[in-house]
């Protein structure tokens, strides 16, 4: 799942898509988030069914390569981070095995980008993206 942020001066605009990779369907909803510097948004991720029963999220910043944030499993409590992310601002859960969420607190400028969330899809046996 992907949100690309839209920044204007005091406010961060959220798009979501839906689309289709392999065969496993990812959704998110609403399909625009807007947020004001200093509050807080969270991203939804439904991976459809479960098969690794974890989600990771990514932050792509234009002409970047992406970033890996966080990898949330629904049966642990604490996500695993990558560099530079933290438990601060960045956190994750998983209201059910397959619908996981991406909390960003305190949100910045600089938290403009584009946020994809992963998961394994068995059937195509590979990790499958949106």
């Amino acid at each position: 799942m992907f949100f690309s942020w839209d920044v204007k001066v005091d406010e961060i605009n959220f798009i979501n898509f839906t689309a289709v990779r392999c065969v496993k369907v990812f959704t998110q909803k609403p399909a625009i988030l807007t947020e004001q510097k200093g509050r807080s948004v969270t991203m939804d991720c439904n991976i459809e069914k479960d098969e690794r029963n974890s989600v990771s999220w990514y932050k792509q910043i234009p002409n970047a390569a992406p970033q890996y944030v966080l990898r949330y499993y629904h049966s642990n409590s604490d996500p695993y981070y990558g560099d530079g992310f933290s438990s601060s601002r960045f956190t994750s859960k998983a209201p059910s095995n397959i619908d996981y969420q991406l909390i960003i607190s305190n949100v910045d400028v600089t938290d403009s980008a584009v946020y994809y969330c992963k998961t394994y899809d068995d059937t195509a046996k590979e990790y499958v993206s949106q």
